[in-house]
């Protein structure tokens, strides 16, 4: 017997009969038209892809062999189709699909050969998925590099390929759109109360001291100009 993905070709071993299944009923779904659940000796075993389906026929016998090639075909095939759904939410990176599709008890080979197909569609490549995190964050959720660098560990991207997304950050401009969206919550705070809670959010976001005594010293000192603080301006101190 020859095999090869995607269909079978049935035959016998030296005119030895190997069927012993056989196809009782192909019935197209009723949710999904692109699949077919497939009848053997008179109980349903599994669905499989209409192009499988239309390879097979009603009376048709199968060794166990065949059978069982069918299966993991067909398993191949529904846990491609939960990987793709999986990507229509976001990109996702490599590390992400795979813990997806372990999570729904897809064996390794199979998961391999899913992460392989992908690749070959550029549906999944971690180097356009961090430069993706890093924009959306810088667009959305601006964050310094300590906070992204962290996030993208997280999500199974390697540190080479996280370290060239990075160069892009601008953590000046970053910590600046982080803390005028922040400040809106507290604006007529005065001097150090600002300095101290604003300070503290973009550390918290993973801007360094540096950026963030910066920033809030800037933002200050245009809330000064704009007469929106009680007090005179005041720098954040080493210890705020």
């Amino acid at each position: 017997m020859a095999t090869r993905r995607g269909f079978l070709r049935f035959s016998s071993l030296r005119g030895k009969a190997l069927a012993v299944r056989e196809i009782t009923r192909l019935q197209v779904q009723q949710r999904n038209k692109e699949r077919a659940n497939l009848y053997l000796d008179g109980a349903y075993a599994f669905s499989v892809t209409m192009l499988e389906a239309a390879r097979l026929k009603v009376g048709q016998r199968l060794s166990d062999t065949e059978v069982a090639q069918l299966r993991q075909n067909a398993d191949a095939d529904k846990a491609y189709e939960r990987a793709l759904r999986f990507l229509t939410y976001r990109p996702r990176s490599e590390a992400e699909v795979v813990k997806y599709l372990a999570s729904k008890g897809v064996t390794p080979a199979i998961q391999q050969e899913i992460l392989d197909r992908l690749r070959r569609l550029s549906l999944v490549d971690d180097v356009a998925f961090a430069r993706f995190w890093v924009e959306s964050r810088e667009q959305g959720r601006p964050s310094g590099r300590l906070a992204l660098r962290s996030e993208l560990r997280l999500k199974g991207v390697s540190d080479s390929i996280t370290e060239r997304a990075l160069e892009a950050v601008n953590q000046e401009e970053g910590a600046y759109c982080a803390a005028q969206k922040q400040a809106r919550r507290y604006p007529d705070l005065n001097d150090r109360e600002a300095q101290q809670k604003l300070g503290a959010f973009l550390m918290r976001r993973g801007f360094p001291y540096s950026v963030a005594k910066a920033t809030v010293k800037r933002l200050v000192e245009e809330w000064a100009a704009e007469g929106h603080l009680k007090e005179e301006s005041e720098e954040m101190n080493d210890d705020g």
